[in-house]
């Protein structure tokens, strides 16, 4: 299988350290990376981690054992833990660009996401809400994409996403809990090798609103897209109160949780697994997946990061581009 490619994230956060260690958890047996990051930035956090520079993702299996194989994105300044720079902005979304070229060329298997600060790509052209919209752009899925967070023990996908509260309900409709619900069966389906995926959709309000007394969301949305859903064959239940389906017993009766908001998804996820979870984006034609944290500006540069989160996302996007490809092959 092609390696996969880890895009640098913020230089000033911990994504380099990360990277670091994570090859040191993974050269031995694997899954293969590479890094689309700087050397000389990689080789002075940590120069007990062998560097390898490569011209073509085909080298990295063959270096990856003793040597972290690096695709060079020079860096236009020295990143200095913890602030951010603007004039490394142009380096950060190269890096996301050519990962994403990698993946869809098929000379990686899929694509590792380092975090990222926004406000500091600005002023480099960089206009999207997260890497999430970037990446539908760049691959010509805008509007199809979906964020799943996946952990061993919940996996949580968010209808509304970088949204205020109050623009979150104003924008929910009972098409958009379809579209969600329904890309989300299909890669439970393909990526995740789930027979007959079971979804459980979340209400909005209190007791999934009381029979309306406490609002009107579960009858007038959320119930049609249910409905909806049910008409075409997939097997979902609910709306369900939100402050009682993420209970262990709960958590048996479905394969992934649709919500209505984006922390009505993230609270319970990050609460039972914060290490393991990962941020995974349905919808695209390429395989992606994140570390479910930020750039941890507060610990960069001091060595205690903890890699957990990157070593999972690696995993699991080795395992849904292997069982992609499966498919792939099966269906041609």
């Amino acid at each position: 299988m092609k390696p996969l490619a880890l895009t640098m994230g913020d230089p000033a956060g911990i994504g380099g350290e990360l990277t670091l260690r994570a090859w040191q958890a993974l050269h031995d047996n694997g899954p293969c990376f590479l890094a689309l990051d700087d050397p000389a930035r990689l080789a002075a956090l940590s120069p007990h981690v062998p560097i390898a520079e490569v011209t073509s993702p085909d080298a990295a299996p063959s270096v990856f054992p003793t040597a972290l194989p690096v695709l060079p994105i020079k860096l236009a300044a020295t990143p200095q833990p913890g602030h951010p720079d603007r004039a490394n902005a142009r380096a950060v979304i190269a890096s996301i660009e050519r990962a994403a070229s990698l993946a869809l060329r098929r000379a990686a298997s899929g694509l590792v996401t380092n975090p990222i600060n926004k406000a500091a790509l600005y002023d480099a052209g960089f206009s999207y809400p997260g890497h999430t919209e970037f990446l539908a752009a760049l691959t010509g899925a805008h509007g199809r994409q979906i964020m799943m967070l996946a952990s061993p023990t919940l996996r949580v996908v968010p209808v509304t996403v970088h949204a205020s509260l109050r623009n979150a309900i104003a924008t929910l409709t009972p098409d958009a809990i379809v579209a969600a619900a329904s890309t989300t069966e299909a890669a439970l389906r393909r990526d995740f090798g789930v027979a007959h995926p079971r979804l459980a959709i979340a209400g909005l309000n209190p007791h999934a609103g009381e029979q309306g007394a406490l609002g009107d969301e579960e009858t007038a949305i959320i119930a049609p897209a249910v409905a909806a859903l049910r008409k075409v064959g997939i097997d979902v239940s609910g709306p369900w109160p939100p402050d009682t389906m993420f209970t262990a017993k709960a958590r048996t009766r479905y394969d992934a949780a649709i919500c209505m908001y984006h922390d009505q998804a993230l609270i319970p996820l990050k609460t039972l697994d914060m290490d393991h979870g990962v941020n995974v984006t349905l919808g695209l034609p390429i395989v992606r997946t994140s570390p479910d944290h930020g750039t941890a500006y507060d610990i960069a540069g001091k060595g205690i990061a903890d890699p957990s989160s990157l070593i999972a996302a690696i995993q699991l996007a080795a395992t849904l581009s292997q069982r992609r490809a499966t498919a792939t092959r099966n269906t041609a």
